[in-house]
């Protein structure tokens, strides 16, 4: 998440597939694939994107996914593969655990880029030689909302994470803590289709990439993602935009109380979670940090001064033990390890909130 003074949100997917054009003459030769590429997040000058490679034909036991930028964009960082990049030609080789893919299934990655001008999506895909072919169809957002009454999923408790880039860009803890929980009890919501995590899951959020809390409270944007996913509990790492671009922590937390009664006055009993957010330590911002520090530290009373018992406020500490220099990929976002203790520290809240 760089600094970002505005952010414009995307989900364009490309669907590109072909079937028995050509005959597996090995265990890695795939006779047809389906590539479903999802811009999830884009900014002025960056964006992030999933990539989803279905094989249609023979098992393979490793994959190579070959596709060209069409406006030289280019791969800044890339989770889930192995990425080279020469020109506008991008080469992405499976990771050590996920090569084999079995008639019908699906691999996974996901990575952010930079671009300058123009975004389009890649026109064509090739799987281990095999060329992926057909049109590129604009998806948009899902706002469909929630299933009708008569729906299995109805009898779940909808949980919406909400925040920025470090929630949804790849946001790969919320793969891991839905791991965590009993899929028959939760139902993971959001207009914001999930990113490539290395394994099915349910992703659906309102991470958004380069957004300020403050943005999102002062221009009203809660309660149309509310009215679309109809959640029942709301877990809530947001601020660090805020922090990064000065905004002193009474302005931020202002922002989390008008949330807060947006949530409520869609669901008088929604049980809310709130982070005292990651460290934030940029190389381009030597105050960053203790920014965070004061706002982490003025969470808790002003969570007390909202709790009640028909909608509790619960904080939870994912500061404490979290290291930038171990724990992200560039001083903000998390990398695998830090991942995992995201997903651990919201795990037992969680719990509670469905129970």
């Amino acid at each position: 998440m760089q600094r970002r003074k505005a952010a414009v949100l995307g989900l364009v997917t490309a669907l590109l597939s072909a079937t028995a054009v050509a005959t597996a003459t090995s265990a890695n030769a795939a006779a047809g694939c389906a590539v479903k590429y999802t811009v999830s997040s884009q900014w002025p000058g960056g964006f992030g994107a999933a990539v989803d490679v279905t094989n249609l034909g023979d098992p393979v036991s490793s994959w190579s996914l070959v596709f060209t930028f069409p406006a030289g964009q280019t791969i800044t960082q890339l989770w889930n593969g192995t990425v080279t990049q020469s020109g506008s030609t991008v080469t992405v080789k499976n990771a050590a655990w996920n090569g084999a893919i079995a008639t019908n299934g699906k691999a996974s990655f996901g990575f952010n880029g930079s671009w300058t001008g123009s975004n389009p999506v890649p026109a064509s895909f090739t799987l281990n030689g095999v060329t992926c072919t057909g049109g590129v169809v604009p998806t948009p957002t899902d706002v469909s909302g929630p299933p009708s009454p008569s729906s299995s999923a109805t009898t779940k408790k909808k949980i919406m994470a909400l925040g920025d880039s470090i929630t949804g860009s790849p946001g790969c803890w919320r793969a891991l803590l839905w791991q965590q929980l009993p899929a028959a009890q939760v139902d993971f919501v959001g207009t914001l289709p999930g990113d490539g995590c290395g394994f099915p899951y349910d992703g659906e959020h309102e991470g958004h990439g380069g957004y300020l809390v403050t943005n999102v409270a002062s221009q009203n944007m809660l309660p149309a993602w509310l009215s679309a996913s109809g959640p029942d509990v709301v877990l809530m790492h947001f601020g660090t935009n805020d922090a990064w671009s000065n905004l002193s922590t009474t302005t931020i937390l202002n922002a989390y109380t008008t949330l807060v009664g947006q949530m409520r006055a869609y669901k008088p009993n929604m049980k809310i979670i709130v982070a005292q957010i990651i460290p934030l330590n940029p190389s381009t911002c030597t105050d960053c940090g203790q920014r965070v520090v004061n706002l982490n530290a003025a969470i808790p009373a002003w969570a007390a001064s909202l709790n009640t018992a028909a909608s509790p406020v619960t904080v939870v500490d994912q500061w404490t033990g979290f290291n930038t220099t171990t724990d992200t990929y560039d001083g903000v976002h998390p990398n695998d390890a830090g991942n995992v203790k995201i997903a651990a520290r919201w795990l037992p809240a969680v719990q509670a909130a469905i129970a």
